[in-house]
């Protein structure tokens, strides 16, 4: 779990790589679009060498034994320097004092931004990335490049889905919603019959707040080079808002915060009923929550408007290369190899969640039987998923910090009688008054 320790930690150090990178040129201008051709990739590949890769992805570990194989003379060391913001905070140290950096990083989506704007990572579409703008779903390629610029490759994703307990629904006599009104009858009706029951939990989480308003159709954030705006005043935050509101409200949702003990249980016991989450999720019920195993489905996400088919992402995670990478060409044949073709499959059949369109239009891969969810073919709402990702979404260029600031705003409304509403504004508040601080032109 992240820490607001190393969150802050990461943040003084990103933003003081940002602030240095905007007194140069504007953030987020590409300075390698313009060189001619493709960089030698094929010839670093003859060559060969090591490569240091920093990732905490299991799935690595067999697509790099296949890129070894496929090119014996590269020698892949795989370092895991911690998950999330621990490897931020240790990745930022290392490109400050100039030695240390990994060849290839990886990056969860809503961290790609701040470490493209302070100019810490190699623009790969000189490299080949430009020809790849075709091969990853919509989400996750809108997450890692900015105009022309390509900025890590996608290696997973995560379309939203309904992961409900059929067994809970069906002994109650439960509707699967398919409508977020829908949702919150469902969850009156569960907790009337029985008080032990809650629809989900909810604790306040930045991610899982901003996918649902993604999905609702809202796009508070917005940046082009130094210019960002922060507004969570639109239509899709407030349908967001309003409905969760209600849940709170009613003490609906469980107050048991995601990855506790607590809540493997809840989910074990049928007493958590539902989860809106990424479709990385079901090795997580495999392996914390066997004794569920048959009790639990999956559904598509519940629609803002009835009829609809919205989806939003939710996690994931990019291959990046450091601009002190000592090795760039063989560093992005490493990352399109893991992350496209052969590569991707093997991934994907270790129990990665592919960001490639071919994965996931495959036969084998929609028709995979999931014991766990009863013999469902699960993949084939979560490739439908994918395909109905809503566009037009960007993270900040410091979403880094706003996420480690959301418990202090937004959270509030969790713990005390503070509106949503009003806490999505603080949190708007802070996130304005931060990107200021460091350089930003933001709601100007």
């Amino acid at each position: 779990m992240r820490t607001p320790s190393t969150r802050r930690r990461l943040v003084a150090a990103a933003a003081t790589a940002c602030v240095m990178a905007l007194t140069a040129t504007a953030c987020g201008s590409s300075d390698q679009a313009a060189e001619s051709g493709p960089k030698d990739v094929k010839s670093a590949l003859e060559k060969g060498g090591k490569l240091t890769v920093w990732a905490w992805e299991p799935t690595l570990k067999k697509a790099a034994a296949e890129f070894e194989k496929k090119y014996p003379k590269v020698d892949v060391e795989l370092v895991n320097a911690g998950t999330g913001d621990k490897q931020y905070t240790a990745l930022q140290n290392a490109i400050a004092a100039g030695s240390g950096a990994p060849d290839v990083a990886q990056l969860e989506y809503y961290a790609v931004s701040q470490f493209a704007i302070g100019k810490s990572v190699e623009d790969l579409s000189s490299y080949g990335a430009a020809k790849l703008d075709k091969t990853f779903s919509a989400g996750p390629w809108s997450a890692v490049h900015t105009g022309d610029a390509v900025h890590a490759l996608p290696m997973d994703s995560g379309p939203m889905a309904l992961f409900y307990n059929k067994r809970v629904f069906d002994k109650h006599s439960i509707a699967v919603p398919t409508t977020w009104d829908a949702y919150v009858e469902a969850a009156r009706k569960l907790h009337k019959a029985d008080p032990k029951i809650s629809i989900t939990n909810d604790t306040g989480d930045a991610g899982a707040t901003t996918s649902l308003i993604w999905q609702a159709g809202g796009r508070p954030y917005k940046s082009q080079d130094t210019e960002v705006t922060v507004n969570f005043t639109d239509a899709g935050t407030k349908k967001y808002a309003d409905t969760w509101q209600k849940l709170l409200d009613e003490k609906l949702v469980a107050p048991v915060s995601s990855w506790s003990d607590e809540w493997y249980k809840g989910l074990a016991d049928g007493s958590i009923a539902t989860l809106a989450i990424g479709a990385w999720m079901p090795a997580n019920f495999v392996s914390g929550v066997a004794s569920a195993s048959g009790d639990w489905r999956v559904a598509p996400l519940p629609q803002w408007t009835e009829g609809a088919k919205a989806s939003a992402e939710n996690g994931g995670s990019s291959l990046a290369v450091p601009k002190a990478a000592k090795n760039k060409e063989l560093a992005y044949a490493f990352s399109e190899f893991v992350t496209t073709g052969a590569g991707a499959s093997a991934r994907v059949a270790e129990g990665a969640f592919p960001a490639t369109k071919a994965d996931l239009d495959s036969k084998k891969f929609q028709d995979t039987k999931f014991p766990y969810f009863g013999g469902q073919r699960a993949n084939k709402v979560f490739a439908e998923s994918a395909r109905n990702v809503g566009t037009g979404w960007s993270y900040l260029p410091y979403q880094v910090y706003a996420n480690s600031v959301f418990n202090d705003t937004v959270g509030k409304a969790y713990v005390s009688a503070t509106p949503l509403s009003q806490g999505l504004t603080a949190w708007q508040q802070a996130s304005v008054k931060y990107g200021t601080d460091q350089g930003f032109s933001v709601n100007k």
